[in-house]
């Protein structure tokens, strides 16, 4: 597979920076981003790369000539004038599917599974996608839960809580069918002109995943992402190694109690929980909400109700620069005779806390070490549900029932406690 990155930018959000380097070729942990992305794919079995320059050309062509001394064949695509992200690609006359990316990203991806779910979806792209802790400033992505196919994308604020924190991460894979949809212009923006028609026509796929892909196009990132490579956490995030996770109660764990939340105006976060999940995941954590939500089996809520508060909680932890890597949560109830209920969510099941179905589906679809994870939340339920799932429980006292608190090893007033153990 050929790798196509788009290195061509004048790199304005970087100032000074970047007024007399490219941005690709600033330097993370001593190596110039451009090279670590080389290499990063080098490692993946990808050998061929095009990279598509402008500004400053000649330091990224002078710096990897053809490439040999990297173990790559590299070949040069020079815009004498702006193309915009995706002008070049038409006329690189590319024959097969390639991977596309910019040239300010750092990333340690497993591309052969990436390439697996492309070629399985029959996809024209398929989005590498990820939430993240700047999601106002980020492409957000609304998919089909059952097939993945992007239906739909946005911006904060414009789109308010119909949008979850779900990222274009910036790397794609393209066939060259998908350049078909756009038009003939000098200029072309690949989110409009490119990816925009192919969403239309139902052919683009995202790909969820836990992975580093790194945005250090702000001088901010990339202070954070020399931080990042120097404590070792890409390599260790990478799809094919076992992660440990924390496991996040929601009500009463990261916003505040209220009952049955049926609509998303009545959620509100707990103050410093966003502190709490910055922290545990500079630990290394990932961090999923476990939650039972019966309001859909009551009839209170529809799901899609419920994804529209899930996705009012992800905003504002997203305003925190705080993120959750998924949500997965039980919309059953085993006992029926309440007024109003959906009878077709009223059944027995192996999702519904205590049963240990929720936190299983998170392990198997993200590889969590569950004896090296925790469970966090309120109440004892919480407490016996990590129990059964194998991971480490931890009660947090602000729960509605102190008088009941579990013997449990670990327990603290509220989540921050918890996180900021971690730093000691």
């Amino acid at each position: 597979m050929r790798a196509v990155i788009l290195a061509g930018g004048l790199g304005t959000r970087m100032g000074d920076m970047s007024l007399s380097t490219p941005k690709p070729m600033l330097p993370v942990a001593g190596k110039p981003i451009l090279q670590r992305q080389i290499e990063a794919l080098a490692k993946e079995g990808v050998r061929d790369f095009t990279i598509v320059a402008g500004h400053l050309h000649e330091k990224i062509t002078d710096y990897f000539g053809d490439g040999s001394s990297f173990g790559a064949y590299i070949r040069y695509f020079i815009e004498e004038t702006p193309l915009g992200t995706g002008g070049a690609l038409k006329k690189l006359g590319l024959k097969e599917d390639f991977l596309l990316l910019g040239g300010d990203l750092l990333f340690d991806i497993c591309l052969g599974r990436f390439r697996e779910f492309h070629a399985q979806r029959g996809a024209l792209i398929t989005l590498y996608a990820h939430p993240n802790s700047h999601p106002f400033d980020s492409v957000l992505l609304r998919t089909d839960p059952e097939t993945s196919s992007v239906v739909g994308c946005g911006r904060y604020p414009e789109d308010g809580d119909g949008l979850p924190n779900l990222c274009n991460a910036g790397i794609e894979i393209v066939s060259p069918a998908a350049l078909d949809l756009a038009a003939d212009a000098p200029r072309l923006d690949f989110d409009r002109d490119i990816l925009a028609p192919n969403i239309a026509a139902g052919r683009v796929f995202a790909y969820r995943n836990t992975e580093t892909v790194m945005d250090v196009g702000t001088p901010e990132r990339l202070a954070a992402a020399e931080e990042l490579v120097r404590s070792g956490l890409p390599e260790k995030r990478r799809a094919d190694r076992s992660h440990k996770a924390v496991f996040l109660d929601r009500d009463g764990t990261i916003n505040v109690f209220r009952g049955d939340v049926k609509d998303p105006d009545e959620l509100e976060l707990i103050p410093g929980a966003a502190e709490a999940l910055r922290l545990l995941r500079r630990a290394g954590y990932l961090l999923f909400v476990i939650t039972n939500q019966p309001v859909v089996a009551r009839g209170l809520c529809s799901e899609e109700d419920l994804g529209r508060i899930h996705n009012r909680l992800e905003r504002l932890l997203g305003e925190e620069g705080a993120y959750v890597d998924d949500i997965f949560y039980c919309p059953h109830h085993p006992k029926a005779g309440f007024p109003g209920e959906n009878r077709r969510y009223k059944i027995p099941c192996l999702c519904r806390k205590p049963q240990p179905g929720l936190i299983e589906r998170a392990a198997e679809r993200y590889g969590i070490d569950l004896a090296a994870s925790f469970m966090v939340g309120d109440s004892p339920v919480d407490v016996e549900t990590a129990l059964n799932a194998g991971c480490s429980p931890v009660y947090l006292r602000c729960g509605l029932q102190p008088e009941t608190e579990p013997r449990c090893e670990r327990v603290f007033d509220d989540l921050i406690g918890f996180a900021r153990s971690f730093e000691y």
